[in-house]
């Protein structure tokens, strides 16, 4: 017989998971159609290999889709946002290093392939700043 253990003397494991917050985890679950549809378009490194997070938990803050390597993130707003809210919340990511990119839902339902054109140019555009 071989070396090695047998299967019935592996010990188990539990699943690793990525802790998030629990305001992410609902927001995970409670996504609107149009993060679902930039989401399809954005996942398993899509856009020219880059890769997204849905819903990471930037503490305080919650953001939409986050590009680490590109420290990007994109906003798909509906008509729930407070805009005076969403100034300090930006204001707080882009002091962190992060540019914010954000989009209506209308947009996104409507010109998917023009949002996903705007976000690879940022994208490409701050490779290049950070460089």
């Amino acid at each position: 017989m071989g070396e090695g253990l047998l299967p019935s003397k592996i010990p188990h494991m539990p699943p690793v998971r990525r802790q998030i917050s629990e305001h992410a985890s609902q927001l995970r679950r409670h996504r609107t159609d149009a993060e679902e549809k930039f989401w399809q378009g954005a996942r398993n490194r899509q856009i020219d290999g880059f890769k997204f997070r849905f819903q990471h938990s930037l503490l305080p803050y919650v953001a939409d889709f986050a590009c680490l390597d590109a420290m990007l993130i994109v906003e798909i707003d509906g008509g729930q946002h407070d805009e005076q809210r969403d100034a300090r919340r930006t204001a707080f990511l882009e002091s962190e290093g992060f540019e914010i990119l954000r989009f209506w839902n209308n947009d996104v339902l409507s010109n998917l392939e023009g949002v996903i054109h705007v976000v690879r140019e940022a994208l490409i555009r701050r490779i290049q700043e950070l460089e």
